[in-house]
């Protein structure tokens, strides 16, 4: 049986879950620009994804999906122009875009992924 790893584990969820050659991360929102604009918070967590991935051995190139909540989808293109710089070109994720109310209003978006190690 393969084993599962969970990281950061807390009551509700774990902030990694590693199974195989997999890593699925919970959802990624701004740590340090929560209120700032969204190319400011997309950034920020497109940084914290890149150091995370790099924590378990991996990198943005690996990435396999992504999932984007935008508060507003008016803010579409200003988070893809952020986006678009950050990916490796070739290497682009599946990926959706939707638009939902995020736990904190300050937050423009929040980005989940799922990479291979």
């Amino acid at each position: 049986m393969t084993e599962i790893r969970r990281i950061g584990v807390a009551a509700r969820y774990s902030d990694l879950v590693i199974l195989g050659d997999r890593a699925y991360f919970s959802g990624y929102v701004p740590e340090a620009s929560a209120g700032g604009s969204v190319a400011e918070q997309t950034q920020d967590i497109l940084t914290q994804i890149e150091q995370s991935l790099e924590e378990i051995g991996s990198d943005k190139s690996r990435l396999l999906q992504a999932m984007i909540w935008l508060s507003d989808i008016g803010s579409y293109d200003a988070m893809n122009a952020v986006w678009d710089a950050w990916v490796v070109p070739g290497h682009a994720p599946a990926r959706i875009c939707v638009e939902s109310r995020l736990a904190d209003p300050d937050y423009a978006l929040e980005i989940r992924v799922i990479a291979a190690l």
